[in-house]
């Protein structure tokens, strides 16, 4: 059975950095991490293919970093500079070769001082 599993959220001070850290059972061709706040939709933090292409939200240039580690189906998201709009649950998001979709459970990620 597939599954992805995210780890890493917590509560930090403005200004403080997080890693969230999700593993996949398969090898995904996209791995990204979305966001979502309470009454609006789910959006896209970060994302990267599994040739290494990275894309970002506006909101986080500069200040997240995605990797992957394709031997281990592992993808970090690197969050420094966090501001308190960055809080929310995050979730990964991982599309297999077969153009499947699987998300994990969410962790959430609270900044507040």
């Amino acid at each position: 059975q597939a599954q992805v599993v995210e780890s890493g959220g917590g509560l930090v001070q403005p200004g403080g950095s997080l890693r969230l850290s999700c593993v996949a059972s398969f090898g995904g061709k996209t791995m990204d991490w979305y966001r979502q706040t309470p009454g609006k939709q789910r959006e896209l933090v970060a994302g990267l293919t599994f040739s290494g292409i990275t894309t970002y939200a506006d909101s986080v240039k500069g200040r997240f970093t995605i990797s992957r580690d394709n031997a281990k189906a592992t993808v970090l998201l690197q969050m420094d500079s966090l501001k308190p709009d960055d809080t929310g649950v995050y979730y990964c998001h991982v599309r297999n070769v077969l153009g499947i979709d699987y998300w994990g459970q969410g962790t959430q990620v609270a900044v507040s001082s």
